[in-house]
């Protein structure tokens, strides 16, 4: 089959032979993965040596190998060999890997003895390892290999900025796949599953041929496969799902030719976008969108999120229909939504838990991710954030050097966080367990459970992996199981454990998996039903009922927070005394003060901590006057100013401080209600001695209290500028009132103002007091801040009113020269 990319072999060895590093894009369905490996093994720069092919997924590197080796008309294991972490098949000449293995590679040794050339297949997946494993190579290449050949290749790769970052030439097919025609949706689907069903029987009426439909997971493909499978079709139909978590034989069904006579349905995630070719596709249904991971720094947690796929995605799969022939995508979106999509998907890097990453470049010698090359450089917060989960589990020192426990982790090549427990695990003699665990943990998960009523304890997996075992619930993924059962030998093998954990040993599972997620060791949250609270401080809940959530204490090992609660996924129990005894050393001891509302008291106590998690509290009988009076406050503050014995006399005191500052400025200490409780623990405090209780507070000095803001040359002054009284002329002494700080006033009879010529003053003279005038009934007459206005003005109105109404009482004609009285005009004497 003449493929676009045999028209370009020649000006990739060409460039090959000029310039180690070379960038490659070939249309979707050119090939290249088949076609350029072989064609480089003449080369003479390649003469004896190997050339490593990486592949992001197993799936995709175990085909390709397959499918090198048949066009070579051998099988795999002469010249072409494969490498996952689960198999190892060695080829002389051509090795296919998946990215992460290129990094063990590198990091043993970064000359790369016998290597002539790495080729990065499908780059435009931009996955963290591919970008880690490029790095590596740039930088091995700089000190130790300068001839070794580095192709990156890509159907749908933005090749202009990869070609400028390596300041490569870059190679572009001009050869043409088969036509497909591109069709959109009037608008996007409410029900995808049943849109998808719709499209498919259009579809088989219109023309021969298999049929690719890309959803966003495994649920909706569920969903897809039995709608199909209860429709009615006018010939023989195979539905055959495809995503990673399939058994093996089952991803064959979707793989390879349907049967003849059957049309084939290959119901497939976004696994099927590159390096796979389905046999006998001719038309694919896009439902243009993806699920995947996304990690965030914040809360150190992952959430699996739904999206778009970019214009790069859909156009690999509309790619699909062409590889064989011409072709139709039915696209389940409009064209106009199409332009609003982003052009690439965001690399790996920037959303990944970048933890290994970490590992990885402390192990390379470097604290400093700028230090690399980088197509875009690590997100600082998810690196540092990275750095700090590595200190915290003991797998870097303090300075970032790698620990000895660091390079232990590291051989095992799992995720730190694993790596770690089995690390842990030879001090505990569980061994077979953590091993266990970790492939549990590394693999998709082999216990199948209805959705609805999923089975989210670790032990159940335990025992299906020890005996083969399985809930009523469930059933068992053979596929996986064994890949399952392969890492952990592979580990046991390394830790030198026994071949299988023991019924006894499945009770520690909590314990094993709290030295990998101390932050994730969770509570029981009484007051909410199913809800456990984090180490971490973050919330998680199962979906359902059942006896995990029950539980007192849990290790949460999968969990997907995309809400404020997180979805737990997998956990296993643990006992309160072996969290005691995992993390002594790192608990926190806090002795806490607050106020109960129920009690209207202080109340202290003891708390020891994991993290955000209390696990004990002790009741403090003994304080210091100081915790106490602290303690105190804060009740007061919740309760409020109301809560103090604000007694007349007190109550004044603040308003004249209040007045004070209100027309002689900030020297004066600010009493409003906000300012003296926002300032409780500098006034109060100090008078609170020894009071518990809030019915206690009757006994403070609150004036005293009060009093402490002011300095002492302004609180001597406080009687001479706002003094509590006004003595009138009659010689009575009036209570002030300061409530309003603008006008201040004092309440008097008429009578006993008679004489007063001028309006008393205060703040210095700055102030005028009111005069609240009253009768002699003590009814208001007139309020004024002018007396010598009154006597002159509206009191000849006033007088004759309350000389009608109190005849007995003397009413001046000139009251300013008159002279004051409390009562009534003396009696005439008798004659």
């Amino acid at each position: 089959m003449d493929l676009p990319i045999h028209h370009c072999l020649e000006d990739i060895k060409a460039s090959l032979r000029r310039t180690p590093t070379l960038v490659v894009q070939a249309p979707p369905g050119a090939g290249k993965t088949t076609v350029v490996p072989l064609a480089l093994l003449d080369e003479p720069w390649a003469k004896g040596l190997k050339i490593l092919v990486l592949e992001p997924r197993r799936l995709a590197a175990r085909a390709a190998a397959h499918r090198l080796a048949a066009n070579l008309g051998e099988s795999v294991g002469r010249t072409v060999g494969f490498r996952t972490r689960l198999e190892s098949v060695p080829g002389s000449r051509i090795e296919v890997l998946t990215e992460g293995i290129l990094t063990r590679i590198v990091q043993e040794n970064p000359e790369l003895p016998g290597v002539a050339a790495v080729i990065f297949d499908e780059f435009h997946e931009r996955s963290l390892n591919a970008d880690l494993g490029l790095a590596l190579c740039l930088e091995a290449r700089e000190a130790f290999r300068p001839d070794l050949r580095l192709l990156v290749m890509s159907a749908t790769l933005d090749g202009a900025k990869v070609a400028a970052f390596l300041d490569a030439p870059q190679v572009v097919s001009e050869g043409k796949v088969h036509p497909v025609e591109l069709r959109y949706a009037p608008r996007r689907p409410e029900r995808l599953e049943q849109a998808v069903v719709d499209t498919v029987h259009a579809a088989i009426r219109e023309r021969p041929g298999g049929i690719l439909v890309f959803l966003p997971g495994e649920r909706e493909i569920h969903r897809t496969a039995e709608l199909l499978r209860s429709s009615k079709f006018t010939e023989s139909v195979l539905v055959a799902p495809l995503y990673g978590n399939l058994p093996f034989e089952q991803q064959e069904l979707a793989l390879n030719p349907a049967p003849p006579g059957t049309r084939k349905i290959a119901l497939a995630s976004s696994i099927a976008e590159t390096s796979l070719t389905i046999e006998d596709v001719r038309m694919v249904i896009d439902s243009g969108l993806a699920r995947g991971p996304r990690f965030d720094p914040g809360s150190g947690l992952s959430r699996l999120e739904t999206r778009r796929v970019s214009k790069a995605a859909a156009d690999q799969r509309a790619g699909r229909a062409g590889r064989l022939a011409p072709g139709v995508c039915h696209r389940l979106w409009p064209e106009a939504s199409h332009r609003e999509l982003l052009d690439h998907d965001p690399p790996e890097i920037l959303e990944a838990d970048l933890s290994s990453l970490a590992l990885e470049l402390a192990n390379w010698g470097t604290n400093d991710a700028r230090a690399l090359r980088w197509l875009e450089p690590p997100p600082a917060a998810a690196f540092a954030h990275a750095r700090e989960l590595l200190t915290a589990l003991g797998l870097l020192e303090p300075d970032g050097r790698v620990s000895a426990d660091g390079r232990r982790a590291l051989a095992f090549g799992a995720s730190p966080r694993l790596a770690k427990m089995m690390v842990r695990s030879a001090d505990l003699k569980l061994g077979a367990l953590a091993a266990d665990l970790a492939a549990i943990l590394s693999e998709r998960d082999f216990l199948r459970a209805p959705f609805e009523n999923p089975d989210c304890d670790l032990r159940s997996r335990l025992d299906a992996l020890r005996n083969g075992s399985c809930p009523s619930n469930a059933t068992l993924d053979r596929g996986a199981l064994q890949r399952v059962k392969l890492a952990a030998d592979r580990w046991k093998r390394q830790l030198r454990a026994p071949r299988s954990h023991t019924a006894e040993e499945s009770a520690h599972a909590g314990r094993l998996l709290a030295l990998a997620y101390p932050d994730r060791v969770a509570a029981k949250r009484p007051d909410v039903p199913k809800a456990f609270l984090m180490a971490n401080g973050r919330g998680a809940c199962f979906a359902h009922d059942g006896p995990l959530s029950r539980d007192d204490y849990l290790v949460v090992a999968d969990l997907d927070a995309r809400d404020a609660n997180a979805r737990i996924y997998l956990a296993a129990p643990i006992a309160k005394e072996e969290i005691y005894e995992l993390f002594e050393a790192t608990l926190r001891r806090e002795k806490q003060l607050g106020w109960d509302a129920a009690r209207q008291a202080v109340t202290a106590f003891t708390l020891t901590k994991l993290g955000e998690l209390v696990l004990k509290r002790e009741n403090l009988t003994k304080l210091s006057s100081e915790d106490l009076a602290m303690a105190m406050a804060d009740g007061v503050r919740k309760m409020g100013l109301e809560t103090l014995p604000w007694t007349k006399d007190v109550e004044q005191w603040r308003q004249r401080a209040l007045f004070c500052r209100k027309h002689l400025g900030d020297a004066w200490p600010d009493f409003s209600d906000a300012a003296l409780l926002a300032n409780l623990d500098q006034w109060l405090a100090p008078f609170l001695g020894g009071v518990r209780k809030k019915d206690e507070l009757r006994h403070v000095d609150l004036r005293s209290a009060l009093a402490s803001l002011v300095p002492n040359h302004l609180l001597r002054q406080l009687d001479e500028l706002a003094p509590k009284t006004f003595q009138a002329p009659s010689g009575s002494r009036l209570a002030i009132d300061y409530s309003i700080p603008e006008a201040p006033a004092a309440e008097v009879k008429v009578q006993e103002v008679f004489g007063l010529k001028r309006t008393p003053l205060l703040a210095g003279g700055k102030v005028p007091l009111a005069l609240r005038l009253l009768s002699p009934a003590r009814r208001p007459v007139q309020t004024t801040a002018d007396i010598a206005g009154f006597w002159t003005g509206s009191y000849q109105y006033v007088k004759k009113d309350l000389k009608g109404r109190y005849p007995k009482h003397s009413w001046p004609d000139n009251p300013a020269e008159a002279s004051p009285t409390s009562g009534l005009k003396p009696r005439a004497e008798k004659i």
